[in-house]
């Protein structure tokens, strides 16, 4: 008998990313549709039902071939009721996610927060693969989080463990957060913060570089250019990423001398600088650090991209469906 496939969904504010993958990990099929927020994302479930059913038939397989749907959604998730508590990008407030989908598609459905799906997509199959104590971090629009302890996902008291991004900086005069605190690393960190960061420091540099010369005649800069500067030497570009160096290795060695990882994933668009971002933060991360706890993490650029969370969806329902784990919080599995 043919082995069944897993579905896999990653939920974004842009693009819903999707996939069907064999039980061992590999993508057999990916895919995107854009993200429906209209009348406040209602239609985004009977859109991946109609998407998934369109794949299957065009692959000529039933919907017998799938074994479930794992799917990785932003914000805070009851993992228990497959709710989204809120999602403000989309306009979801306890949205029924689970339960809406599997009326469309008559399949089992597991729902889990997107970082931490993608923290588990690296565990299986990227960077992480190997670690039960791992910490997955995403540098993206945002700052995203998941957290494996001992081989468990960490949800929190209400679903709301691993909000790295949220932690807050100990810059005082930090900026203003979506969530209403200032001065959290998302503000600093994401691509959106170091742009930021970035505008007021060329704003009242007086130093002369490419990076200085580039804004001055458009007034825009991308992290793409800050960190292209930084490989050149460009002294307002290095004082940049020193900044978000300092503070992202901050928050990052105080959480490794709170849960002792193994590992440390580095994600997200703005992990693709690799080396110019890994090297000055491991640099921050070993000032800050506990000496025993820097002896035993290692920090890694993640390895899967924008396949981190369809593969953490599908190991998701497989544990939940095939491995016979009790409930959403999974555990990994020895052959990982």
């Amino acid at each position: 008998m043919d082995e069944k496939w897993l579905a896999g969904v990653d939920i974004g504010g842009t693009t819903i990313k999707m996939a069907f993958i064999s039980q061992k990990g590999g993508i057999i099929r990916k895919w995107e549709i854009p993200t429906n927020k209209n009348e406040k994302g209602k239609h985004i479930p009977s859109d991946i039902a109609k998407s998934i059913n369109l794949h299957l038939y065009e692959l000529k397989q039933s919907k017998d071939k799938l074994v479930g749907i794992g799917i990785g959604a932003p914000g805070p998730v009851n993992v228990q009721a497959g709710t989204i508590e809120v999602a403000v990008n989309i306009g979801w407030e306890n949205f029924p996610l689970r339960d809406l989908i599997q009326r469309e598609t008559f399949l089992p459905v597991v729902v889990e927060n997107d970082a931490n799906s993608a923290a588990i997509g690296e565990m299986w199959k990227g960077a992480g693969n190997g670690a039960k104590n791992l910490i997955c971090i995403t540098l993206g629009t945002g700052v995203g989080g998941g957290i494996i302890v001992n081989g468990k996902l960490v949800h929190g008291e209400n679903g709301a463990g691993g909000e790295i991004g949220h932690i807050t900086s100990i810059r005082k005069d930090g900026i203003l957060c979506k969530c209403g605190k200032k001065g959290c690393l998302e503000t600093i960190a994401s691509a959106t913060g170091i742009v930021n960061l970035a505008q007021e420091e060329l704003a009242n540099s007086e130093d002369i570089g490419r990076l200085k010369e580039d804004y001055k005649k458009s007034q825009i800069v991308t992290c793409k250019q800050i960190f292209d500067a930084v490989k050149k030497a460009d002294k307002t570009a290095i004082r940049i990423i020193d900044q978000v160096t300092f503070h992202l290795g901050f928050a990052l060695a105080n959480l490794a001398n709170s849960l002792n990882p193994q590992r440390i994933v580095i994600g997200g668009g703005v992990s693709n600088a690799e080396d110019t971002l890994l090297i000055p933060l491991k640099e921050q991360f070993a000032q800050f650090a506990f000496p025993r706890v820097a002896e035993g993490v290692e920090l890694v650029i993640a390895k899967l991209g924008n396949d981190a969370g369809v593969i953490g969806g599908a190991w998701l329902v497989k544990e939940a469906l095939i491995n016979k784990s009790k409930g959403n919080l999974v555990a990994v599995s020895e052959s990982c």
